[in-house]
Formats: C-alpha cells, structure tokens, sequence
C-alpha cells in the first residue's frame, strides 16, 4: 500500500481529500499545525524520515489573502519558507512532493486562459508567497507536482458558496462582477490530485480547477439559482467593493480537463450539502 502524508489535513480540502486517498487505496497520515509545523526544519526532517511516506500532499497554507497584507512576514514563514522546508527534506529522502498552489500566482492582465507555463506575476502578498513556494519546489526538487487551483469551495470550511448562502435573507447582496475565475469544488480538486498521482502524469505544473469560468456575480447567480432562494443580487465593480489585497481580473486557467464544468460541480455540491 502506498503511503501518502497530508499537511493542513484538517483543513477544508484536506478533510475532502483523506478519505478520498483512502478509498483509492492509500495509506494516509494526516498531518496538522497541532501536529505538525512546517516552519521548523527539524520537525519536518524527523518526521518525514519516521514516516517515509511516498508522497507528500502539502495543503498547508496561510490563505487569508487580505489578512496577509498586514501580516507578510507571517504569510511567508507558512507558505514559503514552511514550503522550502518540506521541499529540501523531500528532495533528500526522495519522496514525491504534491504543492497545492493558485490562480492568484498570475496579475490578471490576461484575456485568454492562463496555460501553466505562463509567467507568474503575483499582486499581492498571498500570491507572492505562494510563488515563492512554487520556486523552491522547482528549485530543490526533481519529483514535483505544482497543482494550482481557484476559488475553492467545500463542505469543511469558510468559502463563498457557504457565505452566499447565509446572507439569502439579506435585503440585498452586492457581488463583484469584473473579476472573472474558475469556481472549484474541493471534492473534484482531490479527485484530480488523485488521478495526477494514480496516472503517475509527467512532473511539472497543471491547472486543478473548475471548468468554464465565471463572474463572482454570476457566481452567486448559480448558487441562487440551485438552492430556489429569491435573491435581490446587484453586481458592482471591484472599485466599490474594495478589499485590503489587490485580486487580479482575469484569473481563467486552462485545466487539461481534469475538473468538470464548475455548473456541474457546483449541483452536486448545493444537492450533496442539502
């Protein structure tokens, strides 16, 4: 049986994830912050070589995007430093390392899709960190998986379906319009981590998101739409919605089909959760 670790296994995708690698055969060990801090090189390389796993899943992230402009230095101590760390203890006992990443590694600027070679470009704190993450994993690396995906949500933790769906009772809803991405459900994000290491599909860097793209109004319109609540929804620009972190406008990636249509995800996942 294949032994895989996962850091930020009691976060929102990695609670998805587990029990998705279990089904598939593997033998998961379930890592936390409780459990397991990343920014200390010596607790990584302990127990990475107690355990040595195969693979190595890195969810682990530091992802308040706005928060992290106030708090930079803690951004890059989790996300890129806790990322090299794993990255060097890897590369010396040779274990696979997976790298959960993002669309918010790119300016926005883009009209057509984003392919994953296309040059990152970060403009804000959270992407720049996250790339910093990327870079030292390509640095130090050999065997590598750099997963980017988008505008995530799931089932076990805070994310704009849950959010949307709490304020249905609100008089009215202002959502953001000019920013356009890719809405992906974890559950299909875990089953794309799966089939790139099942498959054993080239080392390198693929896009895990949701098919199609989309507005965040348009968006919240789906979510609407699905669970029959009457929503007074008005769209408005970024400007009047402003936000500590710059989001880039234009964040669509190419995925190589590894998720389905976010329109598809997204009905199960309003029919799973009621």
């Amino acid at each position: 049986m294949r032994k895989v670790l996962v850091t930020g296994a009691k976060g929102m995708l990695g609670q998805d994830l587990c029990p998705v690698l279990e089904d598939s055969g593997y033998e998961v060990i379930e890592t936390d912050v409780d459990n397991f801090d990343i920014t200390s090189p010596n607790m990584v390389s302990n127990l990475l070589m107690k355990e040595k796993p195969e693979i190595l899943i890195h969810c682990a992230a530091y992802t308040n995007v706005d928060k992290a402009e106030d708090e930079p230095d803690a951004a890059r101590k989790i996300n890129s430093l806790g990322t090299k760390n794993l990255a060097q203890a890897c590369a010396k006992l040779g274990i696979t390392l997976v790298y959960i990443s993002t669309d918010y590694v790119f300016n926005g600027e883009k009209t057509e899709k984003y392919l994953p070679d296309d040059e990152p470009n970060p403009i804000n704190v959270y992407g720049q960190t996250k790339l910093e993450g990327e870079n030292y994993i390509k640095e130090i690396c050999k065997k590598y998986y750099i997963l980017r995906t988008a505008w995530l949500y799931g089932i076990h933790g805070k994310n704009f379906v849950e959010t949307m769906i709490s304020m249905a009772d609100k008089p009215e809803l202002k959502v953001v319009n000019d920013q356009i991405g890719c809405p992906t459900w974890t559950m299909e994000l875990a089953q794309g981590i799966v089939e790139i290491i099942e498959d054993e599909f080239p080392f390198g860097i693929y896009h895990v998101c949701g098919s199609g793209s989309c507005s965040w109004f348009e968006f919240a319109q789906e979510i609407f739409k699905l669970t029959g609540e009457t929503v007074n929804l008005i769209p408005c620009t970024t400007d009047e919605f402003p936000r500590k972190a710059k989001r880039p406008f234009h964040s669509v990636m190419e995925n190589q089909n590894l998720c389905r249509n976010w329109k598809l995800a997204l009905k199960d996942y309003i029919k799973l959760r009621n």
